[in-house]
């Protein structure tokens, strides 16, 4: 808000001061002091005029129309009337003999009220100066009162009463009030339905502390409205809206309350809004605004939200506080009245006035100040006061032009300060409608035509630079014009729209519209114009173009009113179309493959009273009432501030920048986050704008390549029609293809494209105009099409005309034949295509015509085409279907169809021809009717089983099993039972004659649970414990089958003790697990069982700790007995088992097996000649002879032999030593003991030194041989191939059973030994990896210590 100017003069000083704006216009403002006078000032503060007064101006107002101002005064009964049209003072003679205290005029007449301290009231009629004097109105002075719309006046008076009169004074109603009556309104209370016409409610303010609301027609039945008593008493109120009341209250508070019967009472919005005092408040309808003042601000409400407060003034130097409060009825000005006699007029809305040209912008900030500004040239503002109040603004490249009525004052834009000068004003013929300038020239239209004048020249050459529009009358009335740098356009009554060359001022083009056209809005260039018409549409024009195209604008709303085109270089084709809340945003496509046209972008909305200026690059530049700009961003163009981080494009986003052909920024968008579609849309655009480069672009990035051939072969077509029609065919847009083509300079085109769009009917046609060599064969690509739907007449006509009889096209025209043949058949000239195609080369036109001939029903026809084709299937099923056996016969040979061969057995076999129907049945896979002819009729029952057996038919085999029935070989009877799965006949035949082993034998593992059952309880029966028990454990009842086992003979192979461990295995049953130990270990019989079945027995129960005990027995039992290999395989097999199952290796198995596996080494490595390791092992082995009872001394006699071989001479007279020994010495072989004794008693104690290799673990140097570490106490693994420890650098395993070994050791091993020495699988030396980390295998959990 503005400050407009402040009145201050020294009369005033000290008083609050009495007010009143002109009503309607606000051009006037009357102000009265204590002094004895009334000035009046114009809108702008200057002083107008004074009226003198006998005494203090005690009350005035304007009328209804703001013509008159009444003025009453103190010591005088004379009405004073100032005359604003012609500014002269009069004077009535009211006849009032007291002092008058209140003046009103009537809102609907030229009735003036006014009343007197005594309570008399006189009404005054301005037009026929007629005087109603009503006496006794009220008793004491008259205060305060309203007129209605209806012509009732209400007053209200120091008599605490209230009355309502008519027009001619008469008292209509009349009540008493509780306390002083102040501001009486008249208003509608709000209702739910619309009451009585007319003002019905009166409000006045009851002793500043109630608000009272009454009916005009029942004053009694009143409604009292009294508020919280810290507001204060009530300063005053104003009606607004639908019934709503604002309310000021002393203390500050600012009320809104609703006067609808549900509402009332209740506080609609309720403000703090002065500190300590509110003095007044006010509502402008035109603005939809309230104030309030109070201490030394001013606030501005909202009506639509009273929350938002617009705006806050601060007097701070008006410390004595504030008065009163008073909007112009336009709104544009609010006066303030202070209570130290100063008034302060503020400039609350503007007229919203302003022009462009280019990126420059002049628009009114005050009422006397235009600002010209350029922000996107980044220029500062220029401001110029003005020395009227203008109408219009016209804006030029460096001039402005401001006016009103005739009236032009033009000024010039300079370098220098303060930025412009005054060139001159104008005076024109009428009034101006609107003003236009360029660099050079002026455009006025006033009165129906357009005057163009030079802006700067001499007098005289002014004279000459000035030219009216149009030359002639007849043309019409010029409604609207424009000037752009070189055309001045403008639009007329009539329908033309005008271009004029400003250089020479000739017409450059008409165009002739239909309706008058009343606004014209060319570009920056002058190119291309849009228009709106009478009937609110909207037009572009290219006048540059020869034929001068107009189209009409698709979706303009007939509420525009006006047109901006965008300024930005790249934007020449965008322009917006406005009205009062909305702009929309338009584009023109110039080339693009439908033709130019004008699309609808977008649209955005417009706040209240913002009107557009200047559009540049999507952002629009609007004017607002208060005197400022705004920029507005177009949702159009919203992808211009898209920041490429986000996740998805908007589907909005893109279609806007293609409809703006942004292409770079659609581009962009696409690459920052664009799905497939958004690519395809982008490469569609492109395609209808011929953008080709661009589009070839979008297909490489989005990964479609055949477009982007077909592209590159269109690239650089310069024909545009041409180059339109391949992209309206890439687009899917056949027709406007075609039409495109047909206008190009190689119409064939079109041809071709049909061809491969198979329209036939189009091609030809085309082909008629266009190419009638190639009428041949677009009939023959028809007629194919033709036959395929069915239209054999047609089709057969297209064949004939597909002929070229040119030997060239030797094959089309065989094609053409071979149709002829076919549609000649169709048409049921059999005779004739049958010849045709049994001439013709082709084999498939024998067969094709083979077939129609046969859903024809013409088989013997048929039959022969197919003989000929070599279609011998087909002939010898149409031959089958006209019983021509014979024939048959014939082709049967080349024939490979089962179903024929099926058909002629069954007809061979019908005339008792058995063996060739046999054949036939053969041929045809019939394996059961082959049986059934082998059995029934030849007796040949070799081949019939010899056939069951290789097809394994079920039907068959039951064929069989009767067969062998009747010749009562039940054993093969029962075998072909099963094979025919009639397990229930089978079951009952072995029960009949004892063979119920040969049926278990044979039902195998086919059998069901109850199969087996069956079967069981019948060797229960006949005491065969075995079999039951094998049964019973087969079909799950394992107690039973333990029972059966258990009872069976002890034989030499004990097959029985091991199905008994297998089911109790299986079982998993603790209670049947201790019957079979106790069974094993003799508890029932009193005889124990060989340990090995307990072996057997922990291992099915998957016991493995215990298994490990028991093998640890047996090996044990075996090593005493000396089976040492025997021993060796079951530790071995049980420490591999503990392995698999993650189980700790107990301490004394891992040790046994090493000792036993030494042990078996020696016979590998004395075998091989190397008798340093085989005396090594020997001296192990020899270290725990206790463990070998049965071989201690033999074993003894080969350490000292090897040992002496070896040089290990210490070594083997330890040894002699211990066989000297008197419990060994007898038993010496007889051929060493000489030797040995010998060796005794000279003993010879040179020893070969061990050599030492590093622990695997810790890296200690220790001997060969040596499997437990000095320094880190590890048991170190062993070598399976030689017995010595094993070292980190030489290591592989066995890839059977894992066992380590030295990898160079190990490769000479099986340069002669085929096995490997720990699980005796088959090993060579390529099966053998070298490992590099062995660290896997150095976990020393692996052995329970």
């Amino acid at each position: 808000m503005k400050s407009v100017f402040i009145l201050e003069d020294k009369a005033w000083a000290g008083s609050s001061l009495l007010y009143k704006w002109q009503k309607t216009l606000g051009n006037y403002i009357a102000v009265a002091g204590q002094d004895n006078s009334v000035k009046i000032f114009d809108r702008h503060g200057h002083i107008w005029t004074e009226l003198n007064l006998p005494g203090r101006c005690v009350g005035m107002d304007w009328d209804k129309d703001g013509d008159i101002l009444a003025v009453i005064a103190a010591k005088s009964s004379s009405i004073y009337l100032w005359d604003a049209s012609v500014n002269k003072i009069s004077k009535i003679e009211s006849g009032m003999r007291d002092q008058m205290s209140f003046i009103l005029w009537s809102k609907m007449s030229p009735l003036l009220a006014v009343g007197t301290v005594k309570g008399n009231l006189l009404i005054h009629n301005q037009q026929t100066s007629r005087k109603i004097p009503v006496l006794g109105k009220h008793t004491k002075k008259i205060t305060c009162g309203c007129w209605s719309t209806q012509n009732l006046l209400a007053l209200g008076s120091d008599d605490n009463s209230l009355s309502i009169s008519n027009a001619e004074g008469d008292t209509v109603r009349q009540t008493t009030l509780r306390g002083e009556p102040a501001e009486i309104f008249f208003s509608v209370m709000k209702t739910d339905e619309r009451s009585a016409v007319g003002e019905s409610t009166l409000s006045v303010s009851v002793d500043k502390k109630i608000l009272m609301l009454f009916s005009v027609n029942d004053p009694e039945n009143r409604i009292e409205l009294t508020f919280q008593r810290h507001y204060g008493n009530i300063v005053s109120y104003r009606w607004y809206g639908d019934g709503y009341i604002l309310i000021g209250f002393s203390h500050g508070h600012f009320v809104v309350i609703s006067t609808h019967i549900r509402e009332i009472g209740q506080e609609l919005y309720q403000a703090h809004n002065h500190k300590d005092s509110l003095n007044s408040v006010a509502i402008s309808t035109s603005l939809n605004k309230a104030a309030s003042c109070g201490d030394n601000s001013i606030k501005i409400h909202e009506l639509s939200d009273m929350k938002d407060i617009s705006n806050v003034v601060w007097l701070d130097d008006e410390t004595k506080g504030l008065d009163q409060l008073s909007w112009t009825d336009d709104g544009q000005l609010l006066g303030i009245s202070t209570q130290k006699g100063t008034l302060h007029v503020f400039l609350t809305k503007l007229p919203v006035l302003g022009g462009s040209f280019g990126t420059r912008l002049a628009y009114l900030t005050s009422l006397l100040e235009v600002t010209v500004s350029n922000q996107v040239e980044g220029e500062s503002p220029v401001t110029i006061e003005v020395e009227v109040e203008p109408t219009f603004i016209a804006m030029g490249p460096y001039h402005v032009a401001v006016g009103m009525n005739n009236r032009a004052w033009f000024y010039a834009l300079t370098e220098r300060e303060p930025g412009f000068k005054k060139l001159k004003d104008i005076e024109y013929l009428g009034t101006i409608a609107s003003m236009c300038l360029n660099l050079d020239y002026a455009a006025a239209l006033f009165e129906g035509k357009v005057q163009l004048h030079m802006i700067e020249g001499k007098d005289q050459e002014e004279k000459k630079q000035m030219k009216l529009f149009p030359d002639d009358d007849m043309k019409g009335r010029i409604l609207c014009h424009a000037l752009t740098a070189d055309f001045l356009y403008y639009g007329t009554d009539s329908g033309n729209v005008v271009c004029v060359l400003v250089e020479d001022w000739e017409t450059v083009s008409s165009y002739s519209h239909l309706v008058g056209v009343r606004k014209v809005f060319p570009d920056i260039n002058g190119t291309r114009l849009v228009f709106i018409d009478d009937k609110n549409s909207g037009f572009l024009l290219s006048p540059t173009i020869a034929t001068f195209s107009c189209f009409e604008i698709p979706n303009f709303s007939p509420t525009i009113t006006g047109v901006l085109w965008d300024n930005w270089h790249a934007d020449r084709g965008v322009f917006v179309a406005y009205d009062e809340d909305k702009v929309y945003t338009y584009a023109l496509h110039k080339t693009t493959i439908y033709g130019p046209r004008v699309v609808l972008v977008g649209s955005t909305p417009l706040l209240f009273s913002q009107k557009p200026l200047l559009l540049h690059n999507g952002e629009l530049t609007c004017q607002t009432t208060s005197g400022k700009t705004s920029e507005v961003a177009l949702n159009s163009h919203a992808f211009l501030k898209q920041s490429t981080s986000t996740a998805a494009v908007s589907a909005a986003d893109l279609a806007n920048a293609l409809l703006l052909k942004r292409f770079h920024e659609a581009m962009n968008l696409c690459k920052s986050a664009g799905s497939s579609s958004d690519w395809a849309e982008l490469g569609k655009a492109c395609l209808v704008h011929m953008e080709v480069e661009l589009a070839i672009q979008v297909f490489r990035m989005s990964g479609n390549v055949g477009m982007v051939l077909s592209l590159q072969g269109i690239q650089g077509i310069e024909d545009m029609n041409l180059l339109a029609g391949h992209l309206a065919m890439f687009l899917g847009d056949y027709n406007l293809a075609q039409d495109l083509y047909m206008s190009s300079s190689c119409p064939i085109a079109a041809l071709e494209m049909r061809r491969d769009l198979l329209n036939w009917d189009s091609a030809l046609m085309l082909a008629k105009m266009l190419a009638e060599d190639q009428i041949p064969f677009i009939s023959k690509e028809y007629a194919v099409h033709l036959e395929f739907i069915g239209d054999y007449v047609n089709a057969l006509a297209h064949y004939e005309k597909g002929m070229t009889q040119d030997v060239k096209f030797e094959e089309h025209d065989e094609a053409c034949k071979a149709g002829l043949a076919r549609m000649s058949i169709r048409m049921g000239d059999i005779r004739r295509g049958a010849a045709q195609a049994i001439q013709h080369p082709s084999r498939v036109l024998k067969k094709e015509c083979g077939a129609i001939l046969e859903t024809m029903k013409q088989f013997s026809e048929a039959a022969q085409l197919y003989e000929k084709g070599q279609y011998y299937d087909k002939a010898a099923s149409v031959y089958i279907r006209c019983k021509n056996w014979a024939k048959v016969g014939e082709l049967l040979p080349h024939v490979s169809s089962p179903k024929i061969h099926l058909q002629y057995a069954k007809a061979k076999e019908a005339d008792g021809k058995y063996k060739e129907a046999a054949q036939a049945y053969e041929s045809a896979k019939d394996w059961d009717n082959v049986i059934r002819v082998l059995l029934d009729h030849l007796n040949n029952p070799e081949d019939a089983v010899r056939i069951v057996r290789e097809t394994q038919s079920i039907d068959g085999a039951k064929m069989v099993a009767r067969f062998f029935l009747r010749l009562n070989d039940y054993g093969s009877a029962i075998h072909f039972l099963v094979l025919s799965q009639c397990n229930d006949e089978a079951f009952q035949l072995a029960q009949q004659h004892g063979q119920m082993e040969v049926y278990a034998d044979i039902i195998g593992p086919e059998a069901t649970q109850e199969d087996y059952q069956s079967i069981a309880l019948y060797f229960e029966g006949e005491k065969k414990h075995l079999q039951a028990g094998k049964f019973f454990q087969k079909c799950g009842q394992y107690s039973r089958a333990l029972k059966h086992f258990l009872k069976c003979p002890n034989t030499e192979d004990n097959l029985a003790v091991e199905m008994a461990i297998e089911t109790v295995g299986q079982a998993k049953d603790p209670s049947l697990t201790n019957q079979l130990i106790d069974y094993l270990m003799g508890e029932s019989d009193g005889m124990p069982k060989d340990a090995k079945y307990l072996f057997r027995l922990y291992m099915a129960l998957q016991q493995y700790r215990e298994a490990a005990r028991t093998a640890i027995i047996i090996a044990r039992e075996e090593q005493s007995a000396g089976n040492y290999r025997n021993a060796h395989d079951v530790l071995f097999s049980m420490y591999t088992e503990l392995q698999a199952q993650k189980i700790k290796i107990p301490a004394e198995m891992a040790t046994n097996l090493m000792i036993l596996h030494s042990y078996l080494l020696v016979k590998i490595h004395v075998k091989r000649g190397d008798h340093l390791k085989g005396a090594r092992m020997l001296i192990r082995v020899s270290n725990n002879i206790s463990k070998f009872p049965a071989h201690v001394v033999p074993i003894l006699t080969s350490a000292v032999i090897e040992c002496r071989r070896a040089g290990l001479k210490n070594s083997a007279f330890s040894f002699a030593a211990m066989l000297m020994r008197p419990e060994y010495r007898n038993d010496i072989d007889p051929k060493y003991r000489k030797k040995i004794e010998a060796m005794v008693r000279r003993p010879d104690t040179s020893e070969l030194e061990e050599e030492t290799t590093p622990c695997p673990f810790c890296g200690f140097q220790l001997a060969q041989n040596d499997l437990l570490c000095i320094s880190c106490k590890n048991n170190l693994p062993y070598c399976i191939a030689t017995g010595r420890h094993m070292l980190k650098e030489d290591w592989c395993v066995c890839p059977h059973c894992e066992f380590p070994a030295l990898y160079s050791q190990f490769i000479l091993l099986l340069e002669t030994e085929e096995v490997c020495p720990m699980c005796s699988e088959a090993l060579s030396t390529k099966q053998l990896k070298k490992i590099t980390d062995c660290s896997s295998y150095l976990e020393t959990e692996e052995v329970d210590q």
